[in-house]
């Protein structure tokens, strides 16, 4: 879920105020026949939603800056597929030159949801999977909403959260940005998206294509192909988040909280013993101090998984010297000195992050029109889900978010954000996955997108199998520090 691409390029983030309480009912309502603002869209009688339905293609070919290789595009595509709401959207595209690649298209989709894809084809085509950028043709693009050129900029929001999804904003900041989009909100979700990628497969020309997702993009992968089957050949999903969510609690974050326990412990079976279970001295942590401080160190670890995956390097790179060794800092604030915790916890602080890399407003808007809640969809009245997330809660046992406490799950930034978001929902996916081969690489230590998730996911794909990297934190494909799991992606492609 939180889904940097480039953590070097998107920043590393943890956490804000948390939000007071829920809001009431007055969040201005989509209308499904106004027209979104002219500097989002392009509604013209000459290019209707069906026009552009009926023929995608990409127009402006030029070389990609600072990319050579690749060709930078424009793609067009309703803002709306359901044609509810008139207006086109403008999306940047990068392609490789090899046109004729012996094995065809691979889309590469980045994650977030928040970040643009094509600043980084070179990275990921030639320089982390070159092995792949010799037989396919790799296309990235910008998420509808991401990018240089389409990014959804909430000022606030972004200030406050920048690129995690943990961080909860002020109300005041998620009023912004839903003042901001108006009639759009909703019109950024996986449903919409999912209908670009298949005008992008169109425009490309081709019948079938590789879809490789990281993270979010695991998500728009999965989605693509549950509802466009027939046209892809093979999947691969890359620290999963599950494309579907029947028991309607992923976005409270339960399996990532109790995965902390796990992964900590995992940390310390390497030489030398830890002097203590971390699990038990981060609930203990987390007990003693205020409650909006779970929240804090939930997002600062989570964060820290970026930049240390061992979880006790005391120098890790990106870190001032000395300001690492997470698991030693949890000892050390339950013997009574906190100091080197919220010294990670400062380190790690959210916001700031430049809006064409990490936009906190398109992120909003997919995740909460997407996701369901304990209250229901995007859609159900505002006054009425402060109360039933709080019922759901207190039926909610405790030992499936230990070592955090239900207070944590509360106030995370995905559960308070979607409290006060109101949207036209997207529609869910298919459950089931093509019986297509499908790989599921996912790191043992990765916190953002928990090793759970993708065996959950897993059961959705009759062709389905599960790569664990003994290790590993979050983004395989980008930022494994082995070789292991690339190894196995090229192997499970190169066939």
């Amino acid at each position: 879920m939180r889904s940097r691409l480039l953590v070097t390029a998107v920043g590393a983030a943890a956490v804000a105020a948390l939000g007071g309480p829920a809001a009431a009912d007055s969040t201005p309502q989509p209308s499904a026949d106004a027209s979104p603002p002219a500097a989002q869209t392009t509604a013209s009688g000459a290019a209707t939603a069906s026009a552009v339905a009926a023929r995608p293609r990409l127009t402006d070919p030029h070389p990609c800056k600072d990319q050579p290789g690749f060709t930078c595009s424009t793609l067009r595509v309703p803002l709306d597929h359901r044609g509810r709401v008139p207006g086109t959207l403008d999306l940047q595209v990068a392609t490789a030159d090899n046109a004729t690649a012996p094995k065809g298209v691979l889309l590469f989709l980045t994650g977030g949801p928040g970040q643009p894809g094509v600043p980084f084809i070179t990275r990921i085509a030639t320089q982390r999977l070159p092995e792949l950028g010799k037989d396919y043709r790799f296309v990235m693009l910008d998420q509808r909403g991401t990018g240089e050129f389409g990014a959804i900029d909430c000022p606030q929001l972004q200030a406050q959260v920048g690129s995690s999804d943990i961080a909860a904003p002020t109300p005041a900041a998620i009023k912004e940005c839903s003042d901001i989009l108006g009639d759009r909100r909703g019109l950024y979700g996986t449903e919409q998206t999912v209908a670009d990628y298949e005008a992008l497969r169109r425009a490309l020309g081709v019948d079938k294509m590789v879809v490789d997702g990281v993270s979010y993009g695991s998500f728009t992968a999965a989605s693509y192909a549950a509802v466009h089957p027939s046209h892809v050949r093979k999947v691969v999903l890359d620290s999963v988040l599950p494309h579907v969510d029947p028991q309607a609690d992923d976005g409270l974050y339960f399996v990532g909280l109790h995965a902390q326990a796990r992964v900590l412990r995992d940390a310390c079976a390497t030489a030398p013993a830890c002097p203590s279970d971390p699990a038990a001295d981060l609930a203990w942590v987390v007990r003693h101090r205020p409650a909006a401080d779970g929240v804090k160190i939930f997002d600062a670890i989570v964060s820290y998984e970026f930049l240390d995956p061992t979880y006790r390097d005391p120098n890790p790179p990106g870190l001032p010297a000395g300001h690492g060794d997470l698991i030693g800092a949890l000892r050390s604030a339950r013997q009574g000195d906190p100091a080197r915790l919220d010294t990670i916890v400062a380190d790690m602080a959210p916001g700031g992050d430049p809006v064409a890399s990490y936009s906190s407003g398109l992120h909003i808007d997919t995740y909460c029109s997407d996701a369901a809640f304990p209250w229901g969809r995007s859609d159900a009245p505002l006054a009425t889900r402060q109360a039933a997330l709080d019922r759901f809660l207190r039926h909610t046992d405790p030992r499936r978010v230990w070592p955090y406490t239900r207070a944590t799950s509360a106030g995370s930034g995905f559960t308070q954000e979607c409290l006060r978001w109101r949207s036209r929902p997207a529609a869910e996916p298919p459950t089931r996955l093509p019986d297509v081969p499908v790989l599921l690489v996912n790191g043992d230590h990765d916190l953002s997108t928990p090793l759970e998730w993708a065996y959950e996911e897993a059961t959705h794909a009759p062709n389905g199998k599960v790569v664990v990297v003994k290790g590993a934190s979050h983004s395989i494909q980008n930022r494994e520090r082995g070789h292991a799991g690339r190894d196995a992606v090229i192997a499970f492609l190169g066939g």
